[in-house]
């Protein structure tokens, strides 16, 4: 039988992958290395050469677009459908396959139904009112956050200890134990119980393990890196008889951690499966040299890593630029004006990804791109001004400015939550229509003739006394000084304090953002009303439409949003101190490598030319920043970048020092633009411009106390931090 079709147009690494007859196989596949192709082509062997059935082996990725892309690939090289005989899905799209193969063993009915994200966050609600918990304290949100958290490790609400004095703790539990009760009762499971469902049946049902293990003769598991506690558990049980497994994975590509997912378990799978052979893909088919130059000087600060390094038999290709902006609109008509010029080199629009580490940093991007004319499109995400967050602090800016907004004043009524029912909001409704108001109108009839229960009007009596309130206190603000006390009073930055986890942080951020957003506002009549202005303006931003999903359009993404895609151009923008690495992460050593690895991850996405971006002066979250170059740029060699000052003219290979200080100058005060720096007077500070050069070379540096200073170089003795 000639198979050679099956090893053509591999190169040898892959071929060894392809070909490995060890019990336990890990593939460390790098960026851009052919990670499908080797799962794929090893598929193949499997079945082709050493005769396996399709019946015995599982596949197991982690989303289902990956696994209909494996399928149909494997088909199309073995020449044949599979015909369902494979097993190949992501983890939950199995363990669901095998609860309704097992539902009796497994303790579920037959007819056991999945219930989605909003369909437990409605039991979860339903939960928190019988035992009496007040919602803006207790937000339905969090336990779901709590309990889904506590499954992805393995562990139900028998298995936490009862903490005791922890009033938080043990008012989770308490909703842990009812929320399991109740879907015990009807029959029900979430996505965490799928796996969880799934590992406690073969955990306690050896017949049916030994039943898996005796049809499986080989199991290949993609992007090993992201698996999490229950997920490994549920990989380890079936294969722990010695059963053949392939992981394919890298671990300089896990950034899921804040998601539960672990890089231990790739770090432990030679040691938990016997006689586990590495096999390292390192050749990359995506990126320039330079690039991968690039990647690799910035990942190998690293510990325990299990180790490889990215090259390519192509060319070098050009320097990265990195653009020293003097501000978030600087680097935001950089980017754009750099976009400009690529489309008029034949570039589509879709050949251009714009990443970035906070969700709030596209504002200020999408702003640039309207005003340029450039069809965008968010991947992964929704437009600045129509995130959740946004929408409900412009309703009540709205509402300030106009208390006949019923669209605002439905939005916000209950937002955070405050014992506004739905059955109030439909009373209001009734009236409004009968009487011809607006719902403000009906709210104040309604309460004064006394139409409501004591408790909802109360409640309502409260919301209206708030937005007059907050009207009140703002008459007299600045705009950016109204748009955050409305934010912080109608209390959603506390709302949203209490989602655990990144997105509950994004959120903050945006808002924070939005503060942003009103201070740098430029309204085109100086003399009209400067929040209704702002709030015409945002509505205008949001109206325009985002690029159709197959229309040429720039991509813009989170850095998290990017991993598993590619550009010929990437603008990696905001790559500053506390941005990126996030603050969050300073003061902890894994999450500081995390960070890191997102930067790899980042900087792999370009396949031609690479961009970086940091900004002297970056206003975000509504504070001014004064932040250093990020660690991860300093960490690239010299030689592989150009830096590109205000005028657009490359320099010499950057030292990362700014581009009006002379050479020699920067050679000799050993400063560079961003450093961190401290003065025996004036404290820490940050440097962020050079001028002259030799005896009258001055210095710029923000102190943290004192603000902006001038210092001459050679009598400034300051100390590098």
């Amino acid at each position: 039988m000639d198979v050679s079709y099956i090893l053509d147009q591999l190169n040898d690494a892959q071929r060894d992958a392809v070909t490995a007859d060890s019990p336990g196989t890990l593939v460390l596949a790098g960026a851009g290395s052919g990670k499908t192709r080797v799962l794929v082509h090893r598929i193949a062997w499997k079945i082709k050469v050493e005769g396996l059935s399709p019946y015995s082996i599982m596949a197991v990725t982690f989303t289902n677009k990956a696994a209909r892309e494996m399928r149909g690939r494997i088909e199309e090289l073995l020449g044949s459908s599979l015909q369902g005989g494979m097993w190949v899905g992501t983890f939950h799209g199995l363990a669901h396959r095998l609860l309704k193969a097992h539902a009796r063993e497994a303790g579920l009915p037959e007819n056991f139904q999945i219930l989605d994200s909003d369909d437990q966050l409605r039991l979860m609600k339903r939960i928190h009112r019988e035992l009496q918990l007040d919602d803006s304290r207790w937000p339905p949100r969090q336990s779901c956050y709590f309990i889904n958290g506590h499954k992805d490790e393995g562990r139900r609400s028998a298995h936490i200890d009862d903490p005791g004095g922890d009033l938080y703790l043990q008012t989770m539990l308490k909703v842990y134990r009812r929320y399991e009760e109740i879907c015990q009762q009807q029959g029900v499971i979430d996505f965490a119980e799928l796996l969880l469902r799934a590992l406690e049946l073969w955990r306690d049902n050896p017949a049916v393990l030994a039943h898996y293990q005796q049809r499986f003769k080989h199991v290949l598991v993609d992007e090993f890196q992201d698996t999490n506690a229950v997920q490994y558990a549920w990989l380890r049980i079936l294969a722990g008889n010695g059963m053949p497994i392939t992981a394919v994975g890298d671990d300089d590509q896990s950034i899921y951690g804040w998601r539960g997912a672990r890089i231990e378990n790739i770090q432990q799978f030679s040691k938990d499966f016997a006689d586990t052979r590495i096999i390292r893909l390192e050749q990359n088919y995506r990126s320039t040299g330079t690039i991968l130059s690039a990647a690799n000087a910035v990942i190998k600060n690293n510990s325990q890593r299990l180790g490889k390094e990215l090259w390519t038999s192509g060319e070098d290709g050009e320097p990265i630029t990195l653009f020293a902006a003097f501000n978030e609109q600087d680097e935001a008509r950089f980017v754009t004006d750099r976009i400009d010029e690529l489309l008029r080199q034949d570039y589509r629009r879709a050949d251009i990804g714009i990443l970035y580490r906070s969700n709030a940093q596209s504002r200020v991007l999408e702003e640039a791109l309207i005003r340029s004319g450039q069809p965008y499109r968010i991947y992964g995400g929704q437009r600045f001004y129509d995130r959740l967050e946004i929408k409900n602090a412009l309703a009540y800016l709205r509402l300030i400015a106009l208390r006949d907004d019923d669209t605002a004043m439905e939005r916000v009524i209950n937002t955070p939550t405050r014992g506004i029912g739905n059955r109030t909001v439909e009373m209001l409704r009734e009236y409004a229509r009968d009487h011809q108001l607006s719902l403000w109108q009906s709210a104040m009839a309604m309460i004064q003739n006394g139409a409501l229960t004591a408790r909802a009007g109360n409640a309502l009596r409260g919301f209206l006394s708030l937005v007059e309130d907050l009207a009140e206190q703002c008459s007299d603000q600045s705009l950016d000084e109204q748009v955050d006390l409305v934010i912080d009073k109608a209390g959603l930055i506390a709302f949203h304090q209490k989602e655990k986890g990144e997105k509950g942080q994004a959120r903050i951020e945006n808002l924070q953002e939005l503060v942003s957003a009103a201070r740098s506002f430029t309204p085109e009549d100086p003399d009209a009303d400067l929040l209704r202005e702002f709030l015409d303006q945002a509505a205008l931003d949001a109206g325009e439409q985002q690029a159709d999903e197959h229309e040429d359009s720039i991509q813009l993404m989170t850095l998290h949003s990017a991993k598993g895609l590619e550009f010929p151009i990437v603008f990696m923008v905001g790559v500053e101190e506390n941005l990126f690495p996030h603050k969050m992460s300073m003061d902890d050593p894994a999450r500081l490598e995390e960070e890191r690895r997102l930067a790899y991850v980042g900087i792999t996405r370009a396949e031609q030319q690479l961009f970086l971006s940091y900004a002297e002066s970056r206003r975000l979250h509504g504070q001014e920043n004064f932040n250093s170059l990020s660690r991860f740029i300093r960490e690239i060699p010299n030689d592989l970048i150009n830096e590109v000052r205000i005028n657009n003219t490359v320099t010499r290979p950057s030292s990362f020092a700014s581009g009006n200080i002379a050479a020699q100058a920067a050679a000799d005060c050993g400063i560079a633009l961003g450093q961190r720096v401290l003065h025996s007077f004036f404290g820490a500070g940050t440097v962020l411009s050079f001028e002259g050069q030799g005896a009258s070379a001055r210095v710029q540096v923000n102190f943290e106390d004192e603000g902006s200073k001038w210092l001459v170089l050679q009598y400034a003795n300051l100390e590098l931090l």
